[in-house]
């Protein structure tokens, strides 16, 4: 346990804080050289070192040591700004002391007294805008004009410039404002949250515990009412752009469009199932529907797009045709180019390289367990597979995509860090993780491969570890490890997989450790991963109570021991499996787990489910709230007071019904912690908790 929560023994380095600079040939890193936190510019082709452009050392601000965390390039590369003392709010936003760094000059200034959200420079370099206290602004770097855009910001009731908690957590993004090409326009989001449901967490930090409040709209609850709003520099006019008399719906996105000095407004229904992409000009604030998709489940929002400057086609991603592609779409001809076509799953929009007239994508082509990184011209000719190892390939594309950083790993494989030139070859190797390598080696480790194992309605990919002195003709009890939420995916060609070190130190103890990814999950395909629709746990309870049956007819698994956990998702699937497969598994740990839908957010809820109101059985039917009176075997539920998505409430619910159904149990709750039940000895003493439990009951 020291080494997995302590000591850090089996952590795996990457490149931190790496950019690739605007040439194509150079890149930034964020080093530490003894207690100095060094910003220097390195050859991509061959690791030199050039030059420094930072050494907080040496460069301070009025004598203060600037500790930084991250920063951000002016266009021009002229400027940077420096992030410190991070103070996260929920998932993705965080707080910054932000310091504006003139290279040249070697100057330093203090953007504002206060911590500020989503810093930007302008595209001349010459304004930061940020968020503050729910008001956007923007800083004149040439006379320190400081010009603050809204002023109606108000906690839990205007925003603007910052997304709220759901569209933050459920559409992956938090700084909503976005400025055009030649930085005339900030677009910016105005979130009224006014009617919105209000949700308190205690923090039991004082004699009497002081209580968070926030807007949070659980499954059929009102949303924020969300604007668009457009601020003319120029001018200092804001205007409102029109995004059709529906509120009750939602704008996932806002991206300025490439050569047509317009802003592409995402417009998606409730149901989530009707995307209209609106062309919105804000000079005469008319909007045109460019592309209209429809689903009869749901659509998934990506930032898969990118407009080409010709002004009328943009190259994005669609599912519609069954699985996950990149499309050609001209809007003025109506003409639709299928860019990537087969039966598999396209897993990332790299970019598009004008200069070379390709596409560049990851994909499952070759299996659903890899990704490979794959070019196509933009008539969707000429594809060419540019990384042949099998395996899993993670992509970051470099200015002008001379260079790519190749992210590779697989199952038995540690990350290795490669440079890849533009025909794929590998240019030179920016971090190999020897180190692990050779501290594995230390340690009797489990075998782990891949396997297929059958499920409730078709045969299902898999991994299993085995102990380091596994014999076959011996019984082992079995601990299945999943996530099994829509879309996700735990078995992969990949390392390391989850919990992969905890679950070696289980496998050392004699346990066989498994992982199966049932229906609902990813890289298979739309049927596959929607079936689960109106219907969240049935078929992914089923598949897992299915493949521990088919563990348990192994000549050397003792059925009569097989646990499961999960954490969030994987938390309610532990818990339903208990409770609906009561006959197969012995044990089971649910952390922070949902336990009835109703109790979870309405972007991502009803995206799967539609409302409370619409489909009472769906929610009801697979709830492990409702299941109590199942339980047999042992259960340990976990959970995080000061839990902001999946609340407390969730395990207090769950403890209510298993009470009334008169069922002993084993329940923990960490104090003040989050999601992710961490920080100072927690993750130490959660895990600690776990083993032991396991260890005691299964």
């Amino acid at each position: 346990m020291d080494d997995l929560w302590k000591n850090g023994t089996f952590r795996s380095k990457d490149v931190p804080g790496f950019n690739a600079m605007n040439d194509g040939n150079r890149y930034t890193q964020l080093d530490r050289d003894g207690k100095h936190l060094l910003i220097r510019v390195y050859n991509l082709a061959t690791g030199r070192q050039e030059r420094t452009l930072f050494d907080n050392g040496a460069q301070k601000y009025k004598d203060s040591v600037i500790n930084i965390e991250g920063y951000i390039f002016s266009k021009d590369e002229k400027k940077m700004l420096l992030l410190t003392d991070g103070e996260n709010i929920y998932r993705r936003s965080v707080l910054h002391h932000v310091y504006i760094y003139d290279i040249a000059s070697g100057k330093i200034t203090l953007l504002d007294q206060d911590k500020v959200l989503h810093p930007s420079f302008s595209p001349d370099g010459q304004k930061v805008a940020f968020v503050k206290n729910n008001d956007l602004y923007y800083k004149n770097l040439q006379n320190q004009a400081l010009v603050r855009i809204t002023h109606d910001g108000a906690k839990n009731r205007i925003i603007n410039g910052n997304c709220d908690w759901v569209y933050e957590e459920e559409f992956s993004f938090t700084q909503a404002y976005e400025w055009n090409t030649d930085g005339t326009y900030i677009a910016f989001y105005r979130f009224d949250e006014s009617n919105v449901p209000e949700y308190s967490l205690p923090k039991y930090s004082g004699l009497y515990p002081d209580q968070y409040n926030y807007k949070y709209p659980k499954a059929g609850e009102p949303n924020s009412i969300v604007q668009i709003r457009l601020f003319h520099l120029t001018t200092g006019w804001t205007s409102i752009a029109d995004v059709g008399r529906e509120k009750d719906q939602y704008i996932p996105r806002i991206k300025w469009a490439a050569g047509t000095g317009m802003l592409c407004i995402y417009r998606l229904n409730r149901l989530q199932n009707h995307l209209d992409l609106l062309l919105h000009n804000p000079k005469d604030g008319k909007a045109n529907v460019i592309y209209r998709e429809q689903n009869k489940y749901y659509i998934n929002i990506n930032d898969e797009i990118t407009f080409l400057p010709n002004g009328h086609s943009m190259v994005f991603s669609s599912e519609g045709g069954g699985y996950a592609h990149l499309y050609n779409w001209d809007w003025q001809s109506s003409k639709l180019i299928d860019l990537t076509p087969g039966n598999f799953d396209v897993d990332g929009l790299v970019g598009v390289d004008l200069g070379r007239n390709m596409v560049y994508y990851t994909s499952s082509e070759s299996s659903p367990l890899e990704r490979k990184l794959y070019g196509v011209n933009l008539t969707g000719t000429a594809k060419v597979c540019l990384t042949s190892e099998p395996g899993m390939h993670s992509i970051t594309p470099c200015g002008g995509y001379n260079f790519f950083l190749d992210r590779y790993s697989r199952l038995d494989k540690v990350p290795v860090i490669y440079l890849r030139n533009a025909n794929g070859a590998i240019i030179r190797t920016l971090e190999d993780n020897k180190a692990l390598q050779a501290k594995m080696k230390e340690y009797a480790l489990g075998n782990i491969r891949l396997m297929k194992i059958a499920g409730a309605y078709e045969e299902l990919n898999a991994w299993m570890i085995t102990p380091p002195d596994f014999d076959s003709t011996k019984q082992y009890p079995v601990l299945m490890y999943q996530y099994s939420g829509p879309g996700s995916q735990e078995v992969a060609d990949r390392f390391p997989v989850g919990n992969f070190f905890w679950h070696q130190m289980l496998a050392q103890k004699g346990y066989i450790i498994f992982c199966v990814d049932g229906t609902g999950t990813g890289a298979r395909g739309e049927a596959f991963r929607k079936r689960t629709y109106l219907q969240l746990g049935k078929y992914e309870s089923d598949d897992q109570i299915a493949a521990a049956r088919n563990l348990g007819k192994l000549p050397y698994v003792d059925k009569s021991r097989i646990g499961i956990w999960g954490w969030s998702y994987g938390g309610f699937m532990a818990s339903t499996c208990i409770l609906k497969g009561n006959d197969v598994f012995k044990a089971a740990i649910a952390v922070a787990p949902v336990t009835n839908w109703r109790y979870y957010d309405n972007i991502y809820t009803e995206r799967y489910m539609r409302t409370p109101q619409e489909n009472q059985q769906g929610y009801d039917d697979n709830a492990p709230e409702k299941m109590a009176t199942n339980l047999k075997g042992k259960f340990l539920f976990i959970h995080g007071t000061a839990d902001d998505n999946v609340h407390f409430q969730n395990s207090v619910m769950l403890t209510t019904a298993l009470v009334n159904a008169n069922k002993q149990f084993e329940s923990e709750y960490y104090p003040d912690k989050a999601h992710g039940i961490s920080g100072g000895n927690t993750r130490y003493q959660l895990y600690s908790r776990m083993t032991d439990f396991i260890l005691k009951n299964l």
